[in-house]
């Protein structure tokens, strides 16, 4: 069982306040006080300080919150183990691309075994590490960046990142100029997503920036820019497993961006968190190029 000090701790680090967290935990703020100074006294350390009346976690407390966020995801494994009786139940995530375009397959061949049972949370990069790091989830296949010092992983596959267009487009199958990228609609993913922070790096790596385009469209569904693209002539940026789903949309290369991104598996740095990770891949067909 996870004491419940660590529970509260892991609370204050969630919503970096006293009072929410004494709320949320139905306690006294004096006693989420008297929590935080007992593990400080056990570890000998400041976990938490003040910096201009906002409250900031020392490095010792990130140390002890993904210690914390370890222990607590390996204890809600268990007991799903216990509950489970002969079934091997997993919860995943998926970045949008991921989920809508690329996994779908694996998931099947994954449910075909007997017993396999699997919840699917597709969203946002910046949410499914967010699950992760709370212990809602197994593991999360994700396109784009994260911190790798704080999570494991292991390669998915690699895919290219290029533009999208109508099929009719006259970018079509063509490389054109970040300049002429820039006279266009562009429609993009919503701040958070893996997409959209690698098109941003990359304007970045050229002193440009999303506001150079010739008019700007935010649509966190990849889906419907899909349908939209070749009505409104219009340009994305994705991966190309996206737009090879499509026979109305067609891709092309900006000049100087010939661009491969991973997909990984991400997750906690636990043997439950690893299992699952080796017992989904092993329904995989394909191997993850290098």
């Amino acid at each position: 069982m996870i004491d419940v000090r660590i529970e509260t701790f892991l609370t204050l680090c969630r919503l970096m306040n006293y009072r929410k967290t004494a709320e949320e935990l139905n306690m006294t703020q004096p006693a989420v006080t008297q929590h935080i100074h007992y593990l400080e006294n056990y570890y000998n350390c400041k976990l938490f300080i003040y910096d201009r009346k906002s409250l900031k976690m020392t490095r010792e407390a990130e140390l002890l919150k993904k210690y914390a966020e370890n222990i607590s995801y390996q204890e809600k494994k268990l007991k799903t183990a216990l509950a489970d009786k002969g079934c091997r139940s997993i919860s995943i995530g998926a970045t949008k691309t991921v989920g809508e375009y690329v996994i779908a397959g694996h998931i099947s061949r994954f449910l075909k075994e007997d017993n396999n049972r699997i919840s699917v949370n597709i969203d946002n990069t910046e949410k499914l590490l967010r699950a992760l790091s709370e212990g809602n989830i197994d593991f999360a296949v994700i396109e784009g960046f994260f911190d790798r010092s704080r999570f494991a992983s292991k390669l998915y596959r690699q895919e290219p990142f290029v533009g999208i267009c109508g099929a009719d487009h006259p970018f079509a199958g063509r490389e054109v100029t970040l300049d002429e990228a820039m006279n266009e609609n562009l429609f993009v993913r919503e701040e958070g997503s893996g997409t959209r922070e690698i098109l941003e790096q990359l304007l970045t790596e050229q002193n440009r920036s999303l506001s150079e385009f010739k008019e700007i469209n935010v649509i966190s569904s990849f889906g419907l820019t899909s349908k939209l693209l070749p009505e409104c002539g219009a340009i994305a940026f994705a991966y190309r497993a996206a737009g090879d789903q499509d026979s109305m949309l067609a891709s092309f290369k900006v000049k100087g961006w010939d661009i491969m991104r991973e997909f990984n598996y991400v997750y906690l740095d636990t043997p439950f968190s690893e299992s699952d990770v080796e017992y989904f891949d092993s329904f995989r067909t394909e191997k993850p190029s290098e």
